[in-house]
């Protein structure tokens, strides 16, 4: 664990004078057999990108009411990072109020094997990545942090790594709020549903090796209680983690700042898992 008091004061990401950064940016689409339709995604490759040498992806989902096109808008310097460690970021289409679930209640939303499956399996196919799970992070904000977590909780075999800033980790406290009535039903008529689904309840899914695992959230956020609540349920499975609780709100100030530290963690995590590879 690691707790800053301040983020964005102790990693330097000064650029050296001159540096010009040249990623790619893409709006693709793709198409959804499970939901019958097609759907964009943003996808930013690195400047030195080439059909010779495989590199990693990272998978940075948005939060609700937003759109693929949300980190792009809010964060161009994304970009950077693709640069800077030579990796893949594609941003997918979560829909407005999705939470990333296959929903129980609406057969036409099937986010969870759109994002774990048929994207991925459209990515590895379109460009040349590492095309097993050592190659593979997934992180987001909000409803799209949530679903980082319940999406590599769930596939194990698809990513290695997996973050969240702000993320909804325990929908129980939160019954009325963000549609999520929507994709799992009420809580009064269906609390099994929240539940199981509720990140906070799946840590059984976990070994202390399975996952690489960071999340941020600040501490007057609305999400920062079930956050802490599940560091604590981590710390007490013995689950390695690294858990980011620093001053902020649910504000995109904190979920850039929080970026930092997350793709940090992941190009060092990437690192040390494709070096056993070579």
């Amino acid at each position: 664990m690691r707790l800053l008091n301040k983020l964005g004061c102790t990693l330097s990401l000064v650029l050296l004078s001159g540096v010009v950064w040249a990623a790619k940016i893409d709006t693709v689409k793709t198409y959804s057999a499970a939901m019958k339709k097609e759907i964009k995604a943003v996808v930013i490759t690195p400047d030195n990108y080439s059909d010779q040498e495989k590199i990693p992806v990272v998978y940075l989902l948005h939060g609700f009411s937003g759109n693929h096109k949300d980190w792009i808008a809010k964060v161009p310097s994304i970009t950077e990072y693709a640069d800077r460690y030579h990796l893949m970021i594609v941003c997918p289409e979560g829909n407005f109020a999705s939470w990333y679930f296959d929903s129980p209640e609406m057969p036409d939303v099937r986010y969870e094997t759109y994002i774990s499956r048929e994207l991925v399996n459209w990515i590895d196919a379109h460009y040349n990545t590492v095309k097993n799970r050592k190659g593979r992070a997934i992180t987001g904000l909000s409803m799209g942090g949530h679903g980082a977590l319940y999406l590599s909780f769930k596939h194990l075999d698809v990513y290695s790594i997996a973050g969240s800033m702000s993320g909804g980790v325990d929908l129980r406290p939160f019954p009325g709020n963000w549609g999520i009535s929507d994709v799992l039903g009420t809580y009064a008529k269906h609390p099994e549903h929240w539940e199981k689904n509720s990140v906070i309840n799946m840590t059984h899914l976990l070994t202390p090796d399975a996952l690489a695992l960071i999340f941020a959230c600040g501490s007057d956020d609305f999400f920062y209680d079930v956050n802490v609540n599940l560091h604590e349920k981590l710390l007490l499975n013995n689950i390695p983690h690294t858990f980011i609780s620093a001053p902020g709100g649910h504000t995109w100030e904190f979920w850039e700042n929080a970026l930092h530290y997350e793709m940090d963690f992941i190009n060092t995590h990437f690192k040390k898992q494709l070096k056993t590879d070579q």
